[in-house]
């Protein structure tokens, strides 16, 4: 059974968790920019018998409120935010699965709080993004030019080529957030630069990558599984840039097998 908690940190923001499972041993799961929590319980749902599975709710996120001022929402505030779970939870390390925005929170964490990740799990993330900046304005303007979120959401997930039962739970998570926590996520989501960072990362990490991924393509976790020592990079078919949904059955095979092996 999946329970799902709001908890502050020690800046006073709300962030949350999704949590299965009582196993010692904690897997970390944080979600993308798109996305909220719950986007990872297929994968609390198959793992929860062998590890304690806990999914994070980012501070700004549409779930839990209140929401904080824009300013609040950074990439360091995100890590904080898996940090305060953590310690709220008893745990000192663990493995962490980052999608997308997760990645780039796992990037910071190695920068923060490298001693706490026992192994990396990266899926359809950047280093750096190309040509980031133009890249947010262009979302920020769409977000702007469709008036809500909610039409944002719509507007954005045709766009993603998803599978029919994919489409509703994406525009759901999309359209529960706030504009302007919208608008600073996506800020600290594509214009950070985490290339130097990757050479110190000396956990056994696993970069995968979806193979109909047209928002981090290919070459992007080329890029990080090339920076990483000895990390693993692997394709995942039949999936786009959030893999761990569009291909539930192969991602948790792929997740399984690498957490056995750490």
């Amino acid at each position: 059974m999946i329970s799902q908690r709001t908890i502050f940190t020690d800046d006073g923001i709300a962030c949350g968790y999704r949590i299965a499972g009582s196993v010692e041993r904690t897997v970390v799961f944080v979600h993308g920019v798109g996305s909220t929590a719950a986007i990872w319980d297929r994968q609390l749902e198959a793992l929860s018998a062998d590890y304690r599975c806990v999914a994070v709710e980012l501070r700004g996120n549409g779930v839990p409120r209140p929401e904080p001022p824009a300013g609040h929402i950074s990439p360091k505030g995100f890590a904080r935010d898996v940090l305060a779970v953590a310690d709220v939870i008893g745990v000192e390390a663990f493995d962490f699965v980052g999608c997308s925005l997760g990645g780039v929170v796992g990037f910071e964490l190695a920068r923060m709080a490298g001693h706490r990740l026992r192994s990396m799990c990266i899926l359809g993330s950047f280093a750096r993004y190309p040509d980031a900046d133009a890249y947010a304005e262009r979302i920020t303007q769409a977000v702007a030019t469709a008036g809500s979120m909610r039409a944002f959401a719509e507007m954005r997930a045709a766009q993603l080529g998803l599978p029919p039962d994919r489409l509703e739970e994406t525009i759901e998570q999309m359209a529960c957030k706030n504009v302007s926590c919208y608008e600073a996520a996506t800020i600290a989501t594509w214009t950070n630069d985490y290339r130097d960072t990757l050479s110190s990362i000396h956990v056994p990490t696993l970069v995968a990558y979806g193979k109909n991924d047209a928002v981090a393509p290919a070459a992007l976790s080329q890029e990080i599984a090339k920076g990483i020592p000895g990390a693993r990079l692997i394709e995942i078919p039949d999936a786009g840039h959030v893999a761990n949904a569009d291909n539930p059955r192969a991602f948790n095979a792929l997740l399984k097998e690498f957490l056995a092996s750490v």
